[in-house]
């Protein structure tokens, strides 16, 4: 039997069972797609990312025995689609036997099905080896359950296994430290330098222009930031649990204008790539915790492995639940479209500015920045979901649907009706305020609702929850909000409501 074996971008995964044996009648098929560059424009970065990390994987087998089809995107035979390239490699090995790892991503999926369906070979699907679940578990868990609360869950993995708990209890006699997780960073701790993986990226760059791929962002052609090999995830992972774990509860929400990484992780990218396995990132953290808990508190790493242990495994669940009819959801009724800004980052607001010019230099932006700053600003000037889906997940490096729908699509923009959030996650500029020091420099007010210079969020938030009001009159956590909007006298939510207006029709002008 002659075996093609399929391994996709985001499945590099070194310990992987199919890896444990090398067999000379079994071909790795790896490819540079213009089919996976072109469904959205991508971030430069995130594209030499994935393709960097391909190559270095590809080389990595073949350099233990391992057989490799490997097509650049440069590659005058490269065929640029799944099913060409599967049918061309089919005839030409003369393979009898055709396997591929559960993509992550539901057009895949399908997309493979169709293929495997049409192939006059035998064709099998294995686990990608990667998640602590798998692709049902979290519907099976809320089975007749009326709502989807990540905290069950959560609670329901620490103790299946076994983390931060003392028997059946929680280390510390709480679940969730979330309530210490929200310090707001003034440059009272020192951050280390971040770890950088220097290398020259020209070449690659170049092939990817010269086939034509359409990017936006930008990127040092000098020296790259992001790990692309395994070696360099383990590196990082080393470098946050000694360097960031420290504070990186205390300082999960925050953000500075001049700290764009703080105490995070940045390993969602060798995650989600599956260079790097969640258990072997919680373990690693648990460990360095254990080991140092004179000097590491307990908030730390369980807002740590929160992240990773609940919500992570649980938004690729509700993906899995969901999909297909998620992709389409727009509950709320929004249809504008994104400001030009989006692009370019030029705007007054400084929030916004920071917050999208970090994004396109960097492909980056902690979750909070994209929840509360940008995600925000879109659910308030009611964009269109398509839209803002569509940004996300060209412009991050670690955006790979699974993940990034579920959390955009449902927690940011609210458009799957409260699937997967209880409430919406708006604010004033307010909590902007509270949790960073972009408005004390920025041109608008955050004090001010009305006026030239008025924080745009404000009278966008009053104006969004009585646009949106039938939307929440049954929603009890948004009770307390609706009684406040309640109170504002009419000739004054008028005034909100116009200048809201203004600010919607006119937002290339903010």
């Amino acid at each position: 039997m002659k075996k093609l074996r399929l391994i996709l971008g985001d499945q590099l995964n070194s310990n992987h069972s199919w890896f444990t044996e090398i067999d000379k009648n079994t071909i790795y098929l790896m490819a540079e797609m213009r089919q996976e560059t072109a469904y959205v424009k991508h971030h430069i970065q995130k594209v030499a990312a994935f393709f960097m990390s391909m190559r270095n994987f590809g080389n990595s087998l073949e350099s233990v025995g391992h057989k490799v089809i490997y097509f650049k995107i440069s590659d005058e035979h490269n065929l640029h689609t799944l099913e060409k390239i599967i049918a061309a490699c089919i005839d030409t090995h003369q393979i009898t036997q055709f396997d591929y790892q559960l993509p992550d991503e539901y057009r895949l999926d399908f997309q493979l099905k169709t293929i495997c369906s049409h192939l006059k070979i035998p064709s099998k699907a294995y686990d990608s080896e990667h998640f602590f679940t798998r692709r049902n578990d979290v519907a099976n868990f809320f089975d007749g359950k009326k709502q989807l609360i990540m905290e069950s869950f959560y609670r329901d993995m620490r103790k299946k296994h076994h983390y931060l708990m003392n028997g059946s209890q929680p280390e510390g006699g709480i679940w969730n430290l979330d309530k210490d997780n929200r310090l707001k960073y003034k440059g009272q701790v020192s951050i280390p330098e971040p770890v950088l993986f220097s290398k020259k990226i020209g070449t690659l760059i170049y092939e990817i222009e010269i086939s034509g791929v359409q990017t936006i962002g930008t990127i040092d052609r000098e020296k790259f930031i992001w790990p692309t090999s395994r070696a360099e995830c383990l590196e990082q992972l080393d470098y946050f649990c000694e360097n960031l774990l420290l504070h990186f509860g205390d300082y999960e929400d925050a953000m500075h204008t001049d700290e764009k990484f703080l105490f995070h992780s940045r390993l969602s990218f060798a995650m989600n790539s599956k260079m790097i396995s969640p258990k072997e990132v919680v373990e690693t953290a648990i460990s360095y915790y254990t080991s140092h808990q004179n000097q590491i508190s307990l908030s730390q790493i369980e807002g740590f492995v929160r992240q990773i242990l609940g919500w992570r495994e649980y938004v690729r669940g509700i993906y899995w639940k969901e999909m297909p009819g998620y992709a389409t959801k727009n509950a709320l009724e929004n249809y504008n479209t994104l400001p030009n800004f989006y692009w370019t980052g030029k705007t007054k607001m400084n929030c916004m500015q920071k917050a999208i010019s970090q994004s396109l230099v960097d492909a980056y932006a902690h979750h909070i920045q994209r929840l509360m700053i940008i995600g925000n600003f879109s659910l308030l000037t009611q964009i269109h979901p398509d839209e803002v889906d569509k940004w996300y997940l060209g412009v991050y490096i670690d955006a790979i649907e699974w993940v990034e729908m579920p959390n955009t699509r449902g927690m940011s923009q609210y458009a799957d009706g409260g699937i997967l959030a209880t409430k919406p996650y708006v604010s004033s500029g307010s909590y902007i305020n509270k949790m960073s020091n972009y408005c004390s420099s920025c041109h608008y007010n955050v004090k001010e609702k009305l006026g030239e210079k008025a924080c745009p969020f404000n009278s966008l938030y009053w104006n969004f929850l009585d646009d949106k009001k039938k939307h929440f009159k049954n929603n009890h956590r948004m009770a307390m909000m609706l009684n406040l909007l309640n109170k504002i006298p009419a000739e004054e939510l008028f005034e909100i409501k116009t200048k809201a207006r203004h600010i919607i029709e006119n937002l290339n002008e903010y």
